[in-house]
C-alpha cells in the first residue's frame, strides 16, 4: 500500500473518531469552552507532532530506499574470471567474497545512517547474508538474529531461515532443527512450508540420517498429490537407502 493511502486511511479513521467524540460533547462544550479551547490546542500539538514524526520516518526511509538499492545491485555484478583483469566501466569483482564484503560494507551504512527505518532492519539481514558468505558467522549469527525478531513475518521468516543455515554450518544442529519447525509450523508468503520442508530433508541426509530424510519426503508427497514438489519429494526418497 501506499504510503499516501495509508496517510489517508488514518486521516479518515481519526477525523470519524473525531466526529463522533464531537457529536457525544456537544451540550459540554458551552459549560467548559475554555477546557475545550485548551484541550483542543493540545491535540493539535499533539497529532502535528505525531503526523510529523510518520512524515519524517517515512522521508527517511525513502532516503534509505535508494542507497539499499545501490548496495543490492552490487550483489548484482558478475565475479570475473580467475585471472581476468577488471575492464574500466564494467563492474565486477575477483570472487564472490569480495563482493560479499563489498555489499555488506554498503548494507552496514544505511544501518548506521538509518537505525530505525524498515529499511534498516531489510539491510541488517543481508549484512547477516554476506557475513556468512564472508565466513564471519558471529556477524552472521548477530545481524540474522535481529532479523528473525523482525515485527515483520516475512522478513523474519526470511531471517530464520538464513539462521538456520547459519547454525548448519557451525554444526549447531538442534538450533537449525528448531528454526527449521518453527518455520513449517507457521509459514509466510516469502517461506513456504514445502520449501522448509525439503531444507530440513537435505539436513537430514547430510548428517546421515536417510529415516528422518524420508519420513519427510512422503509427507511432502501425502500433502502435495500431483505437484512438483511431491515428485521432487519422490525422487530425492527413491535415492535413500
Amino acid at each position: 500500500m501506499r504510503a499516501e493511502t495509508r496517510h489517508q486511511l488514518k486521516e479518515d479513521r481519526f477525523s470519524k473518531a473525531t466526529f463522533r467524540a464531537a457529536e457525544q460533547t456537544v451540550h459540554w462544550t458551552v459549560e467548559h469552552q475554555s477546557k475545550l479551547v485548551i484541550a483542543g490546542i493540545v491535540l493539535a500539538v499533539v497529532a502535528l507532532i505525531g503526523f510529523g514524526g510518520w512524515y519524517y520516518m517515512n522521508s527517511l526511509d525513502e532516503k534509505a530506499s535508494i542507497d539499499f538499492g545501490s548496495a543490492t545491485r552490487v550483489l548484482e555484478q558478475p565475479v570475473r574470471p580467475a585471472g581476468v583483469p577488471a575492464q574500466p566501466g564494467y563492474p565486477s569483482f575477483a570472487s564472490a567474497q569480495e563482493r560479499a564484503t563489498e555489499a555488506r560494507k554498503q548494507f552496514q551504512a544505511v544501518i548506521d545512517k538509518y537505525p530505525h527505518t524498515r529499511t534498516a532492519d531489510m539491510a541488517r539481514y543481508f549484512v547477516g547474508l554476506t557475513a556468512a558468505q564472508t565466513g564471519d558467522n558471529a556477524a552472521a549469527e548477530r545481524n540474522l538474529q535481529e532479523a528473525a525478531k523482525s515485527s515483520n513475518k516475512d522478513l523474519a521468516s526470511l531471517g530464520k531461515l538464513a539462521l538456520a543455515s547459519v547454525y548448519r554450518a557451525e554444526n549447531k544442529d538442534a538450533q537449525a532443527i528448531d528454526l527449521y519447525k518453527q518455520l513449517i509450523d507457521k509459514p509466510t508468503t516469502a517461506v513456504s512450508k514445502i520449501s522448509v520442508q525439503l531444507e530440513l530433508a537435505n539436513f537430514y541426509e547430510g548428517r546421515q540420517k536417510p529415516d528422518e530424510a524420508k519420513r519427510i519426503y512422503d509427507q511432502i508427497q501425502k500433502e502435495n498429490p500431483a505437484t512438483e514438489a511431491a515428485s521432487l519429494a519422490q525422487q530425492r526418497g527413491a535415492k535413500l537407502k
